[in-house]
């Protein structure tokens, strides 16, 4: 007999999983008003029980330095700044100004731009450009799905041993299974294939959202 071990999550069961979770208070239905707003763009903001999620984890590793890549109005990064002790330190890559500016708005409102620092670029580049050193202990990578493995190897290199990395869209609405001529799907794809036997790595991939995948350094 066939065990069913998961629910299909209608947009009903997903309000009820962000209801009952924590993150719900100051600025952020703010951000998520402004999320909406983006009408076909607003795909790009993560959901709240993600966000929620993301917030426990930095907490319960006990972060204290954190790395962003790709962070839109700065839904992400206010979860992840939340996590983080009053003298922790969020560094945030950004590709575009105006969603720079807008994030570092939301994270001024929340009382939490003293933690994070946006660096506006590609953001291989803005990678590249820091030393590179074990130096962060939680990372969420968010941005060009196309660029994945290479801001893997980048953030790896810098994540200290025990350190998190939460790569997010892994799943890539299913298409991973079959990525056909998508670049992102079929990038992705090749990314999961490689995390599933690297030995640097223990691997939890999640079926929440569109795929999150924890990656633990050894």
């Amino acid at each position: 007999m066939t065990v069913e071990r998961f629910i299909s999550v209608t947009p009903e069961i997903h309000d009820y999983a962000v209801e009952h979770s924590s993150f719900r208070d100051g600025t952020v239905p703010e951000v998520e008003r402004a999320g909406r707003e983006m009408g076909e763009l607003a795909e790009m903001q993560i959901g709240g029980d993600q966000a929620a999620f993301m917030t426990v984890l930095v907490t319960a590793t006990g972060a204290q330095h954190a790395l962003e890549v790709g962070t839109f109005l700065g839904y992400g990064a206010l979860a992840i700044a939340r996590g983080l002790p009053a003298d922790g330190k969020l560094i945030c890559c950004e590709l575009q100004e105006e969603y720079a500016e807008r994030a570092r708005g939301h994270l001024a409102a929340a009382g939490l731009d003293d933690r994070v620092e946006i660096r506006v670029g590609p953001a291989l580049e803005t990678l590249a450009a820091m030393e590179r050193i074990e130096q962060f202990d939680f990372a969420f990578l968010d941005a060009d799905k196309t660029e994945y493995i290479d801001y893997f190897e980048e953030t790896l290199a810098r994540l200290r041993p025990n350190g998190l990395i939460m790569l997010d869209n892994t799943l890539r609405e299913g298409t991973v299974l079959d990525p056909g001529d998508s670049e992102a799907a079929q990038v992705t794809a090749e990314l999961n294939d490689r995390l599933s036997t690297d030995e640097r790595v223990d691997v939890a991939f999640l079926t929440v959202a569109d795929g999150i995948t924890l990656i633990r350094k050894r």
